[in-house]
């Protein structure tokens, strides 16, 4: 079982990316990690050896992150952005940062289904199928929720579509 820690714990900068990218919020991303974690310790006995930890990992992440969301719904409450100035990376400079700060704004700003195709492939670098599958959809709509999450992020950065 050492390995499959391991294999988590070389994980963690990527799950921490994909759950910003989910929950719009640095605190709230946190705690979708740490309960995607906990979620994949306890159910260690499930992962197969030899299969990609990666998408299993995504998928626990994804399902924690709905039952959250209807979680919160049920109660009323909404995600609230923290403008407060967290960001991700290093010694980019102050130029990167604002960028980042642009571009996590404008991700923030997507529709979930979007954002999560959008954070799956073009963040995580996942193949379409892979995504697909962690998304429960099938490719065509994978690449449909990508070219327009695209387009809404090339729209709300100033670029040319």
């Amino acid at each position: 079982m050492a390995a499959f820690e391991d294999e988590m714990l070389a994980l963690l900068p990527r799950l921490r990316r994909f759950a910003r990218s989910l929950a719009r919020d640095a605190a709230d991303a946190d705690d979708l990690c740490q309960v995607a974690v906990e979620k994949a310790l306890q159910a260690r006995r499930s992962w197969q050896p030899g299969t990609r930890m990666d998408s299993w990992m995504y998928r626990i992440m994804r399902n924690a992150w709905i039952d959250n969301t209807r979680a919160r719904t049920r109660a009323s409450e909404t995600f609230v952005d923290a403008e407060a100035g967290a960001t991700i990376g290093g010694d980019g400079g102050a130029e990167a940062r604002v960028a980042l700060r642009e571009v996590e704004s404008a991700m923030r700003r997507l529709p979930d289904e979007q954002r999560e195709a959008v954070a799956l492939v073009l963040v995580e670098g996942l193949a379409y199928r892979e995504a697909a599958d962690i998304l429960d959809i099938p490719i065509g709509t994978l690449t449909s929720r990508l070219v327009r999450g695209r387009h809404a992020l090339m729209a709300e950065l100033g670029e040319a579509v």
